[in-house]
């Protein structure tokens, strides 16, 4: 939730004032600064049993734009302090990457993307990524050295596919949907593994008047691809693992990451729909 615990002196007194985003009106296409309320707010005493957490980084994902929806207005904005390792089984365990198979990845200089592209490369796969500007595409290739990378904003992305991988593309990590995945798709091998994590390209689009993106169900059948949605709590019970693989690959060098960190619990909203906007590089969080 998108909340912060502050005035912690008077924590002794049980009396602990907080400041929180109240959504006040739904998003109707690009969210608004004006769709969320900064509010204060004095919290109740603690019950037994109970503890209180101040908030230092707070977190600002694609997800929270379709996810408000579901809730009336009046509650506080939907968000985590925590960071889940989404890639790791969402990649891993829906696309089984094999040594020397073609990954592509869409978002791919987002906190997902991006940790999927290397997480392939550890397992020997070639990785092309797609992203929405020069400078990510750089980023992708200097720094985190894909094989290939491409600004889809000025790239056909059936040419780049025929160029970077001209034997196919075998797992296809899925962040955007949109005619970007369709292209993407269409490109793929016989027996192709697609994992769908989020369709950002739609999430600031009218409900009831979708954009339009071009048939995949007959490259999905004629090249019997499997095509697989998840959300992360399927893993809860494997949570320790993931962490503890990443930790240990951060630790040998093979895995980086960036932040993109905006300074200010109040400037959350800011932070949102600029990472919305794909104005951040890796992680989109909040520093309280």
């Amino acid at each position: 939730m998108w909340s912060c615990g502050v005035n912690f002196p008077n924590l002794a007194r049980n009396m602990v004032k907080a400041k929180k985003f109240v959504l006040v009106k739904h998003f109707v296409g690009e969210p608004k600064e004006s769709d969320l309320e900064l509010v204060e707010e004095e919290l109740p005493p603690l019950k037994d049993k109970e503890f209180l957490c101040e908030a230092e980084y707070l977190s600002v994902d694609p997800y929270m734009r379709p996810y408000t929806a579901r809730y009336p207005t009046g509650v506080t904005m939907v968000g985590s302090q925590i960071a889940k390792n989404t890639s790791y089984f969402g990649f891993l365990e829906i696309c089984d990457p094999k040594p020397g198979e073609v990954v592509v990845v869409s978002g791919a200089a987002g906190a997902i993307g991006s940790h999927v592209g290397q997480i392939a490369q550890i397992k020997g796969c070639k990785v092309i990524g797609f992203a929405g500007s020069d400078d990510k595409v750089k980023w992708l290739v200097d720094e985190l050295k894909f094989d290939a990378a491409f600004n889809y904003e000025t790239t056909d992305v059936t040419k780049a596919l025929k160029q970077a991988a001209p034997n196919g593309v075998d797992c296809y990590f899925d962040n955007v949907g949109g005619t970007l995945s369709s292209a993407i798709i269409s490109c793929m091998n016989e027996r192709g593994r697609i994992s769908v994590c989020g369709s950002i390209s739609s999430y600031n689009a009218d409900i009831k008047n979708m954009p339009s993106a071009p048939i995949v169900q007959l490259a999905v059948v004629s090249k019997q691809l499997k095509m697989e949605g998840f959300l992360t709590y399927r893993w809860l019970d494997r949570w320790n693992e993931g962490i503890m693989q990443n930790l240990q690959w951060i630790k040998e060098g093979k895995l980086v990451y960036r932040e993109t960190v905006t300074e200010g619990f109040e400037n959350m909203t800011k932070a949102f729909i600029g990472m919305l906007r794909g104005e951040n590089t890796g992680k989109a969080i909040v520093k309280a």
